[in-house]
């Protein structure tokens, strides 16, 4: 029941981000679209992501549209290394797993300068 409960709260998270497209990203904003995933990304949730997880992935891509928004790398790199379980080639194939072909990895040493 409590898994059920934080997957709603997480899919709420992810609307609410979807609406306020438009508005500059916030490190925030990645974060509550990405903790779906986290269970995927350390190997304790199975070996494809979640529905959810899959909707987080497509708001992030959603969210980073403008060239100012393409600081959601950084915000990106930092959840990941935030996790030290995290299993790089889960992170590395989230995007292709959810159906999402995203400029921005999901990696601890990726270069968001580049």
């Amino acid at each position: 029941m409590k898994g059920a409960v934080a997957a709603v709260i997480a899919i709420l998270a992810v609307i609410s981000l979807v609406a306020q497209h438009g508005q500059a990203v916030t490190c925030g904003q990645v974060d509550a679209a990405l903790v779906p995933c986290i269970g995927y990304l350390t190997g304790r949730g199975g070996d494809s992501p979640s529905p959810a997880c899959c909707s987080g992935v497509k708001a992030v891509k959603d969210m980073a549209q403008t060239t100012a928004d393409k600081r959601a790398c950084s915000c990106v790199k930092a959840a990941a290394n935030r996790y030290a379980d995290l299993k790089d080639a889960a992170a590395q194939s989230l995007p292709t797993k959810c159906g999402v072909r995203m400029d921005i990895p999901v990696s601890r040493t990726v270069d968001c300068d580049k």
